[in-house]
């Protein structure tokens, strides 16, 4: 199933090899003990989490020394995946779940990521900027925008403006409809597995007043 990643991200060095190769073998064994990934889900973790995680690449790269947010992390999805593929990207991974972030730390420990930092709090309590903040359906996009006010860095180095990149599924018209400058991107132009045909990325560029 490692084919699977190394099939879309070819230029993976031995290291992240590695890691992706070792992800499974450390979920399933915390899986059992603290359950974070649903049973079912845990045989297919390199397709609906792994692979789901890193759809955000195919919309933004992340540049060295970018400091991306992950709110409501859960068992550490998309932030782990993502910080694998991006080695010099500082990702701080935010869960108000204790048992959660303990789980989220082993990964963290037994992958030696040196670039995650974990958070047992809810976001409002986080006082840092940073370039984006993503997220995996922790909330309907309202609530969420609310939960990050004020996070978002005004300085923009990449290609998108820093903001908000969602993974969400389903129809998200009318959660949409309040932001005007919303753009959703289908998984399924970048992934060929039946999952991900109702599979969205939805990113929102945070608007400043100057």
């Amino acid at each position: 199933m490692h084919a699977l990643i190394k099939a879309h991200f070819p230029d993976l060095t031995e290291e992240q090899q590695d890691q992706f190769q070792h992800i499974a073998e450390v979920y399933k064994d915390w899986n059992q003990k603290i359950n974070v990934v649903s049973r079912k889900d845990i045989d297919e973790i390199y397709t609906r989490h792994v692979l789901h995680s890193l759809g955000i690449a195919k919309v933004q790269i992340f540049k060295p020394g970018a400091h991306i947010l992950d709110v409501g992390t859960g068992g550490g999805f998309p932030g782990i995946p993502l910080a694998i593929l991006y080695p010099e990207t500082q990702f701080t991974l935010v869960d108000s779940i204790g048992k959660k972030i303990k789980v989220v730390d082993e990964v963290v420990q037994a992958l030696d990521l040196k670039n995650v930092t974990t958070v047992n709090a809810r976001v409002e309590t986080i006082d840092q900027q940073v370039d984006f903040i993503v997220s995996r359906a922790v909330a309907a996009m309202p609530t969420f925008v609310h939960w990050v006010k004020g996070k978002i860095a005004k300085k923009s180095n990449h290609e998108l403006k820093n903001g908000i990149i969602y993974l969400k599924g389903g129809d998200l018209t009318e959660e949409l409809s309040p932001y005007e400058t919303a753009e959703v991107f289908e998984l399924s132009n970048f992934f060929e597995d039946d999952f991900f045909e109702t599979k969205k990325i939805v990113y929102l560029p945070m608007k400043y007043r100057g």
